[in-house]
């Protein structure tokens, strides 16, 4: 059997017809020349607006669980210690969702042309340096400091290191690292796509099959097809791939067909954990805050990828971006043991301000300090380990598993 080849949209895809069947990309102009630039940028390319957008994401999360999600730590409920502040931060934690639709924009764009093999090994570098780090750090802190609080066994960390710990029923070590095992989900689910060869057709159908399956699922009382499935963020995700075919072909109905589905499918799955934090915060259910919010995801990710803010752009953006990661992994429990330690001592205003920007230098060291050093290596260890693995392949008369991408000129 022949090994998958990643070809360019339009090559693999062509329309046989005169009306283009269902999930045909829409027709783009001549690609420019070698050395000029792309109209709109269409074609791929960093786009540094999304790095501010993760900082953006970032920061409403840390100052939710700040101000918001923060029991027992100020002496006082945090929504009376920040009784007004708490009113905006306490939609911080859609955030997250925020996360999420950058994800399925970013994974989209940057598996395009890439094979099922240097997909992993970007995966694996981009996520697990920082995050070592992070448990082994707020493991320590914790332990440290927090005289009486449970400490996790060595088998919970261990599991913990692996980012596993979620689907194999073990605690965690930090609360945000729950999202991790949404983020390796979608990962693992659209590399059947890139397996195949990722291509506009397939792109489309994925989001299809996808946001069926999540509604299929959505009632079931089996636990393991959720695990798998995982309907209850699918719609962030689609929504992002829709956005960015979007982005590099130009927009259709049928894309904002599937962006208007994840929109309403995203706020049925938000309604339930609005609830939750209303209660939490002994605060009326603001549904309508809810709504405006996600609106407002949608409708800045779909500026994005009409290039409406192509504009936005600077060598600080890279830099918010790069503190995004550690920034969330560090700020929850270490900030916690800060905030409990020094609230009676230090005013609420300078400490929150202190923490926020302790964190800000602390995530800057991180990306410094260890991913920027320990990435390259982990890169090189891992692409030999797959050309390693490719070579036995071939020698014994199968396929390797990643191959470049054939290249047409």
């Amino acid at each position: 059997m022949m090994s998958p080849v990643v070809v360019s949209a339009g090559q693999f895809d062509a329309p046989q017809a005169a009306t283009p069947p269902l999930g045909t990309p829409p027709r783009l102009p001549a690609q420019p020349a070698a050395g000029e630039s792309s109209p709109g940028g269409r074609t791929g390319g960093r786009l540094a607006v999304l790095d501010g957008l993760r900082l953006v994401a970032a920061l409403a999360v840390v100052t939710y669980h700040y101000t918001y999600h923060a029991p027992r730590t100020w002496g006082a409920p945090s929504t009376e210690v920040f009784s007004r502040t708490s009113l905006v931060t306490g939609y911080g934690w859609l955030g997250v969702e925020l996360f999420f639709v950058i994800s399925g924009f970013v994974i989209c764009m940057s598996a395009w042309g890439r094979g099922l093999g240097r997909f992993f090994v970007s995966r694996v570098v981009r996520l697990y340096p920082a995050y070592w780090f992070a448990v082994l750090a707020t493991t320590a802190v914790v332990a440290a400091v927090m005289v009486g609080h449970p400490r996790p066994s060595g088998t919970d960390l261990l599991v913990n290191l692996t980012m596993l710990q979620r689907p194999m029923g073990v605690p965690e070590i930090d609360g945000v690292y729950w999202t991790l095992w949404e983020e390796l989900r979608f990962y693992l689910l659209f590399a059947i796509v890139i397996w195949r060869g990722l291509t506009y057709r397939r792109a489309v159908l994925f989001c299809l099959l996808w946001t069926v399956a999540s509604v299929v699922v959505s009632g079931s009382p089996h636990a393991v097809l959720h695990l798998v499935v995982g309907d209850e963020f699918s719609p962030f995700f689609i929504a992002g791939i829709a956005f960015y075919l979007m982005h590099r072909f130009r927009p259709t109905i049928l894309l904002w067909g599937i962006v208007g589905v994840s929109w309403a499918l995203g706020l049925k799955r938000v309604y339930p954990t609005a609830e939750y934090v209303a209660r939490s915060g002994d605060r009326p259910h603001l549904w309508l805050g809810v709504v405006l919010v996600v609106t407002g995801i949608f409708a800045v990710m779909a500026a994005i990828s009409l290039g409406w803010l192509n504009w936005i752009r600077g060598g600080w953006l890279t830099i918010a971006g790069a503190l995004t990661y550690p920034l969330y992994l560090l700020h929850q429990e270490i900030g916690y043991v800060v905030i409990v330690r020094l609230h009676d001592r230090v005013p609420k205003w300078p400490l929150l301000i202190g923490l926020l920007a302790a964190m800000l230098l602390a995530a800057w060291l991180v990306h410094r300090l260890v991913e920027r050093p320990l990435a390259p290596r982990l890169k090189r260890a891992l692409t030999a380990a797959m050309a390693d693995a490719a070579t036995a392949d071939t020698a014994a008369g199968g396929t390797a598993v990643d191959q470049q991408p054939r290249r047409s000129g």
